[in-house]
């Protein structure tokens, strides 16, 4: 990549948290010369508290993991250059969608939710996941996870505090119909075909999105001329939001992409 491209960035928000959880991602990286964007998702342009207190049948239910894709392919192609991808959890899964659709230059996905393809029958992450697929319900109505959930499965080894402060800053409730796609043949991914350099991340102790499932992630890429990469931060878990931690993976990446990209201050 060479110096007089513009260096972009669009930001993949995962389900059930708002899209805010980027603020200090975009300042870091707009910081080293980036332009940085994370667009909500549809219906979600707003703040955590006022999703919340929306009745179950809003819109925001309507959303599906084929919009979601469509949505940000609609995005991309408004762009000036095609830009780098950086997408968390289900973001994840969608930075490897559009990837395998060339609608980038690198992708990062951050302790991604496994495509089709990849083993997910995991007791671990079948029971973590169990309860928000919801399915025995209607898909017209959104679901909030609760604050218990959180705790154990997404901000798990934090205090107890930090824990409730960044559940109310942060989740919004989320359409089932998002979830259900994601075991689909939407979410399927040819592994064997060439796509832009890749990064998959995980954490150690990641009680939603075990490191094992994402390492099984990485190694179905088969394609030899592609470069794919994976790295584990032990003691992370699965947020990467308003927690110190963040930063660690937030500048692996930065070096990364240098490296991968040549990118030069």
């Amino acid at each position: 990549m060479v110096d007089n491209q513009p260096k972009l960035i669009v930001f993949i928000t995962g389900a059930f948290i708002s899209s805010i959880c980027w603020t200090e991602w975009k300042t870091f990286f707009e910081d080293n010369g980036y332009d940085c964007f994370a667009p909500a998702w549809p219906h979600k342009d707003a703040t955590a508290e006022v999703l919340r207190n929306r009745p179950t049948n809003d819109p925001v239910a309507l959303n599906t993991l084929s919009s979601l894709i469509e949505y940000y392919t609609s995005i991309l192609n408004t762009l000036p250059a095609k830009p780098i991808l950086i997408g968390h959890s289900i973001g994840g899964l969608i930075v490897q969608l559009l990837l395998q659709k060339d609608m980038a230059i690198a992708g990062v996905a951050i302790h991604s939710f496994p495509p089709k393809g990849v083993n997910r029958f995991w007791l671990s992450f079948l029971k973590a996941i169990w309860e928000t697929m919801v399915l025995f319900s209607s898909g017209r109505f959104t679901y909030l996870m609760s604050f218990k959930k959180w705790k154990y499965t997404i901000a798990n080894g934090m205090e107890y505090e930090e824990q409730k402060e960044l559940y109310y800053q942060f989740v919004t409730p989320e359409s089932k119909n998002v979830i259900r796609e994601a075991f689909n043949c939407i979410a399927k991914i040819d592994f064997s075909k060439p796509h832009a350099p890749l990064l998959i991340t995980s954490g150690g102790i990641d009680k939603l999105i075990p490191a094992s499932l994402n390492y099984s992630n990485y190694k179905k890429y088969l394609n030899k001329s592609s470069i794919t990469e994976y790295t584990e931060f032990r003691t992370h878990c699965h947020l990467v939001f308003g927690v110190p931690s963040w930063k660690e993976e937030a500048e692996y990446i930065f070096y990364w992409l240098k490296e991968e990209l040549k990118i030069y201050e």
